[in-house]
C-alpha cells in the first residue's frame, strides 16, 4: 500500500462524516432535548445566533463564497474546477430536497411546541395557516412571552423566531453546513490542509448546536440532516469524480 493510499480522502470523509453524527446521535438516543436550557437574551444566545445566520440567506451565499476564496487559496488550481461543480451540486440538491422533505414531514419546532404546551398556541391552526399569518401569530406569542414563561428572547432572536415559522424536520441550516463540510474537506484533505477540514467540521456541528440551542430544531432533526448531507456530499463527490475521468468524446488529433 502506498501514501496515496493511506491518505485516501474518501476513508477521512467517513470518519468526518461519523463523527459529525455522533453527538446528535447521542442526544437523540438519550431522548435529551437542549431547548430551552439557554437564556436567549445572553451573550451565548448572541453569539449562537451569529453562527446560526451564515446558514441564513443571504448571509449562506457568503459563507459559500468565502470558503471558494479559501480554497482559492489552499488548494492546486487543477482542483478548483471539480471544486466548483461539487458544490454548486451538493447546494442545489440540498436545498431542492429540504424544500421537498421539510413538509412532506410536518414536524412542529421545538419553539412552537414551547408555546402550545405554555401558552396554548395551537399546533394545527399554526401549521395551516399561510407564512403572513404564522409570522404574525409568532409575533403575538413572543410579546407575551416574558410575561407568562421564564423565558426572554432578544430582539435578533425575537424576530429569528417571527421568520422561521416552517416546520422542523430536517434542519435545513445543519443540512446546508454538513454537506458544505463534507464537500470542501474532501478537496482539502486530498490536499493534505488537515487542520481547515477539521476547523470546517467543528463549524458544522456548532451549526447543530446553535439550531437545538435557540429552540429552532430537535436533536432527530440535526442527525437526520447530518445523514442526509453526507450522502448528498458523497454522490456529488462521486458525480465529480465520474465527469473527471469521463472518457474523450473526440479523439486527440496530436497523436492522429
Amino acid at each position: 500500500m502506498t501514501r496515496n493510499d493511506r491518505l485516501n480522502p474518501y476513508a477521512y470523509l467517513l470518519l468526518l462524516w461519523g463523527g459529525l453524527a455522533l453527538i446528535p446521535a447521542a442526544l437523540y438516543l438519550g431522548g435529551l432535548s437542549l431547548f430551552p436550557w439557554l437564556e436567549l437574551d445572553s451573550i451565548k444566545a448572541q453569539l449562537l445566533y451569529g453562527l446560526t445566520s451564515l446558514g441564513t440567506a443571504p448571509y449562506g451565499i457568503l459563507t459559500v463564497l468565502a470558503l471558494l476564496l479559501a480554497c482559492y487559496l489552499l488548494l492546486p488550481r487543477k482542483q478548483l474546477a471539480p471544486l466548483l461543480f461539487s458544490v454548486c451540486l451538493a447546494m442545489g440538491l440540498s436545498l431542492g430536497l429540504n424544500h421537498f422533505l421539510k413538509p412532506y414531514f410536518g414536524h412542529p419546532r421545538p419553539n412552537v411546541q414551547f408555546l402550545a404546551e405554555n401558552q396554548g398556541l395551537s399546533l394545527s391552526g399554526f401549521y395551516q395557516a399561510s407564512q403572513p399569518t404564522r409570522r404574525a401569530l409568532m409575533a403575538q406569542e413572543v410579546a407575551k412571552l416574558s410575561q407568562e414563561t421564564k423565558l426572554s428572547l432578544s430582539p435578533k432572536i425575537a424576530q429569528h423566531w417571527q421568520d422561521e415559522v416552517g416546520y422542523s424536520f430536517p434542519s435545513g441550516h445543519t443540512l446546508f453546513a454538513v454537506t458544505l463540510t463534507l464537500v470542501v474537506s474532501y478537496f482539502l484533505l486530498a490536499a493534505q490542509r488537515f487542520l481547515f477540514a477539521a476547523l470546517l467540521c467543528l463549524w458544522a456541528l456548532a451549526m447543530g448546536f446553535s439550531r437545538m440551542l435557540l429552540g429552532m430544531h430537535w436533536p432527530q432533526d440535526i442527525l437526520a440532516a447530518t445523514l442526509l448531507g453526507g450522502a448528498i456530499a458523497l454522490l456529488a463527490l462521486l458525480i465529480t469524480e465520474k465527469w473527471r475521468h469521463r472518457p474523450r468524446l473526440m479523439p486527440n488529433w496530436a497523436n492522429v
